[in-house]
């Protein structure tokens, strides 16, 4: 819940709470939230052992839904093309053909070489200050 607070910002709420409560009434109030922090943990862990006693094998029902949810929550458009239409390879979108037959990769071709796609050949070696980058007629 809080996994985004790093310690610049505890440091400046623990600045903040020094000016507004005072040295004096800091440690009262410190120790009133660590209180309340607990018994708020307490509630919740015992409300959680009580459903969990009283639904009992139930609750794993309750939980399968939850679950799909959260799959769900973890979709984007990449994860989607990346499961149903790609079988979960995805090297289409990190670029690596390398070791993967049928591709143009070590595994596809004899040479390595990809024809057509300079921009994937290994062996290329860098352009030149003066040299033209080769055009792809298939991409424009």
């Amino acid at each position: 819940m809080f996994s985004n607070i790093g310690w610049g910002e505890i440091f400046v709420l623990m600045v903040a709470a020094l000016v507004i409560l005072g040295p004096e009434r800091l440690p009262g109030a410190a120790m009133w939230l660590g209180r309340t922090a607990r018994q708020a943990r307490d509630y919740v862990s015992g409300a959680s052992k009580q459903l969990q006693e009283e639904f009992g094998t139930d609750i794993d029902e309750f939980r399968k839904p939850l679950s799909e949810l959260q799959k769900l929550r973890g979709m984007n458009p990449r994860s989607v093309v990346t499961r149903h239409l790609l079988d979960g390879d995805d090297s289409f979108f990190t670029g690596n053909f390398d070791d993967q037959p049928g591709r143009g990769g070590a595994g596809g071709s004899a040479s390595g070489a990809n024809p057509g796609r300079p921009h994937l050949n290994p062996e290329r070696a860098p352009l030149g200050m003066d040299e033209m980058p080769p055009i792809d007629p298939d991409a424009t």
